[in-house]
């Protein structure tokens, strides 16, 4: 593992512990941010369906 890698897997634990807070500062319930969660996971899943059916690519 080099360490621009190493970096990315720093920056990225450090956005979840970010995207954590900001749930736990509205106060929500387990199952409301369940279902936030679910909601945002179908959004993503769906457009990547959408762009792999349309042949979207990232550039090499």
């Amino acid at each position: 593992m080099n360490e621009g890698a190493i970096i990315s897997i720093v920056a990225l634990l450090g956005w979840l512990v970010l995207a954590g807070s900001v749930f736990a500062s509205f106060k929500l319930g387990w199952s409301k941010m369940l279902q936030l969660a679910l909601v945002w996971f179908a959004i993503f899943a769906g457009l990547f369906v959408i762009a792999d059916l349309m042949g979207a690519r990232l550039p090499n």
